[in-house]
């Protein structure tokens, strides 16, 4: 989502980075940069006013302009005041007295019912015992929808007929205690805030169950359609929250930056793809660092943990240590890796990636991991564990098997010899140098170009 807003600050802070010093018109004009990067990315305007006036007089200060790295002083300033300007982080507020009650709220297509099994799912794996309730009784197959995704996150799903929302609510704190569920999730309607019927239906649900959290789920790609939605429910809800989904998609940012300062509530929980995995804590630090092109390492750790088996990666990576690594290992570590999400998406965890992106889009695409594991999958079991006995004529049956091309099998064997060969050098360093242990690294020329 913020790719656009990256490219543009890294163009500001360029000419910065060229200078050994820097005077005050030099910062004064990267600021003005900043903030039209700002504005193009849709960002409030008033927002953007403060946010440089507050940003200004501390990054042309004495400790600054004096650094020995002036430039990353200046980014160190911008980072910090982004940071702030995202809000701190705000955990979901978890009842000493289960079940913790957590309403979604919001517009129709928000994304609401995808973001409560999401939720759910993200309980579910921090060891919790969520319950979704279906309180959507307007919108055809709503109910369905929530009880196929709920299967699909293994969490139950409840629902009775012929009940109000105010009633499900009632009886789903009690159905949840007989589960012995821990967090109650409530997927409710979507709707107008012109609404007045069934904004006081969610009025009533709120000042009679008294949840304890009422988040209203935003959708990021509406820009600052979301801050004024969000302007509105707040006035008549006691809102403790926001959701923000489609932050994989490529709308220019400004509502993420934006929501936090015009209407007080904290961003507490992102939806980062499609997928039911693809909704975790928002990180303000760590988003100001991925709009910057800082990359976010200890995201794409927890997301290495969280994806790939531990026992599988370190195996792996002790025998490309002993030069044992056939093919069939490899296409288990490609395996692990494709476990982890889109290559874009990780791709801009990686520091100093932001500004490259866009010239690596055409060259990065997860069609090229599927056509690499359908040529490994073509292979018989005996030629990935003796790759050398792969001629010309098994390399055509490889090739037809897979929908490829001879010219990709011959690639992908190449990245499989670079890989071996790092491990070579690796182990003949100076010093003793092994490949570490766990996931072992994929050559930068592993993908075969997008045909």
């Amino acid at each position: 989502m913020f790719e656009s807003l990256t490219e543009r600050l890294q163009q500001a802070f360029s000419p910065l980075r060229k200078k050994g010093r820097l005077s005050e018109n030099d910062v004064r004009a990267a600021l003005r940069d900043v903030r039209m990067a700002l504005l193009e990315a849709d960002v409030n305007f008033r927002v953007v006013r403060k946010f440089v006036a507050e940003v200004e007089p501390e990054a042309i200060g004495s400790e600054v302009l004096e650094s020995l790295t002036p430039a990353q002083a200046v980014i160190r300033v911008v980072r910090d005041h982004l940071v702030l300007l995202l809000g701190g982080e705000a955990p979901i507020h978890l009842s000493s007295e289960p079940p913790t009650v957590i309403l979604l709220v919001g517009l129709q297509g928000a994304g609401k019912t995808t973001a409560a099994a999401k939720l759910a799912r993200w309980f579910h794996r921090q060891g919790r015992h969520p319950l979704l309730v279906a309180a959507d009784i307007y919108r055809p197959a709503a109910v369905e929808q929530l009880r196929q995704l709920g299967e699909q996150a293994g969490v139950p799903v409840f629902f009775e007929a012929d009940r109000r929302p105010e009633e499900l609510f009632r009886l789903a704190l009690g159905r949840a205690r007989q589960l012995a569920a821990d967090i109650v999730i409530v997927d409710t309607a979507g709707r107008l805030h012109v609404d007045e019927e069934l904004m006081g239906e969610l009025e009533r649900i709120v000042a009679v169950h008294k949840p304890d959290e009422a988040l209203l789920v935003v959708d990021a790609m509406t820009g600052q359609d979301a801050v004024t939605v969000a302007e509105s429910f707040s006035s008549r809800l006691a809102l403790s929250g926001l959701v923000m989904t489609k932050l994989d998609g490529d709308a220019r940012g400004g509502a993420a930056l934006s929501i936090r300062q015009v209407t007080g509530l904290p961003i507490k929980m992102v939806g980062v793809s499609e997928k039911l995995d693809g909704l975790e804590p928002f990180q303000p630090d760590r988003m100001a660092g991925r709009i910057l092109g800082m990359g976010d390492v200890l995201g794409l750790i927890e997301r290495a943990e969280a994806s790939m088996d531990a026992s599988v990666g370190s195996d792996l990576g002790a025998r490309l240590n002993r030069n044992e690594f056939t093919l069939d290992d490899y296409l288990t570590a490609l395996r692990q890796v494709k476990k982890m999400g889109p290559l874009s998406q990780l791709m801009d965890l990686i520091p100093g990636m932001g500004g490259q992106m866009k010239k690596l889009k055409g060259q990065v695409d997860d069609h090229a991991l599927v056509r690499v594991e359908a040529v490994l999958s073509s292979m018989t079991l005996r030629e990935r564990r003796r790759p050398q006995i792969i001629d010309g004529s098994r390399r055509r049956r490889i090739a037809r098997g897979s929908g490829t091309t001879v010219q990709d099998v011959n690639r992908v064997l190449k990245s499989y010899e670079d890989m071996r060969k790092l491990a070579r050098q690796m182990r003949g360093g100076k010093r003793g140098q092994r490949m570490p242990p766990g996931m072992p690294g994929l050559p930068p020329d592993f993908l075969p170009p997008p045909r």
